[in-house]
């Protein structure tokens, strides 16, 4: 398969996951938490439980845009996630909260790609510009090519250093939803199901960015 094929390959696998974790969370919203505690609830309980009380809770906007931000000791729940009483809205908001306790105990890759943030965010706000200018003057300057190329494996390195981060995260929510009771058998596979689709963004993401990283060497390659 051409690297053209595997990047339209990433490009629909990408869609596809997004549609079904959007469906996975419509759906089980709809499964109640017999507590009936709020993601916001389950998160405060998490930490707690924890031995955290510097991280704080807010709610945020739009539609699962949850994160934690080292930086600032905050969690943010999107609005379903942070009022919602279900199951998803818990997996969600257990699974932020496990950045957090990542962050407490100097999970390694936590640190790593946290170091890493203000050089992918320089590299994310210029390497577009840099690329395309590379591209256009490549047979006189090809350096500026190749510099393009570094910015654009450091976001690519990000993406992979974020792969453990997240799934680690996703196995300390499962195991504490399931010791603290919060879930039960009946909705602990859903909860898992709801993570084990959100991790899939994070591989695709990860899939795609190393190979457009792959595209670009081969431009550079083929101007010799």
């Amino acid at each position: 398969m051409s690297i053209w094929g595997i990047i339209i390959g990433v490009m629909l696998s990408s869609f596809v996951i997004q549609q079904v974790l959007s469906a996975k969370f419509n759906r089980y919203k709809k499964t109640p938490l017999s507590s009936g505690m709020t993601g916001a609830d389950v998160a405060r309980r998490m930490l707690a439980e924890h031995g955290i009380f510097d991280v704080e809770i807010r709610r945020g906007s739009g539609f699962l845009t949850d994160y934690f931000d080292p930086s600032r000791k905050v969690v943010m729940l999107s609005p379903e996630v942070y009022d919602g009483r279900s199951i998803a809205s818990a997996a969600v908001a257990a699974h932020e909260c496990g950045h957090a306790v990542q962050h407490a105990e100097g999970y390694a890759p936590l640190k790593l790609r946290s170091a890493l943030v203000p050089a992918v965010n320089f590299a994310n706000m210029t390497v577009q510009w840099v690329l395309l200018a590379g591209i256009l003057v490549m047979n006189v300057f090809p350096a500026l090519l190749w510099a393009g190329i570094g910015l654009f494996a450091l976001t690519t390195l990000f993406s992979f250093v974020t792969l453990p981060v997240e799934i680690n995260a996703s196995g300390r929510a499962i195991r504490w939803l399931d010791d603290s009771g919060i879930a039960d058998d009946s909705t602990l596979p859903k909860a898992k199901d709801a993570l084990r689709w959100a991790a899939y963004t994070y591989v695709v993401a990860a899939i795609g960015s190393l190979s457009t990283l792959i595209y670009y060497i081969s431009i550079a390659n083929n101007r010799r």
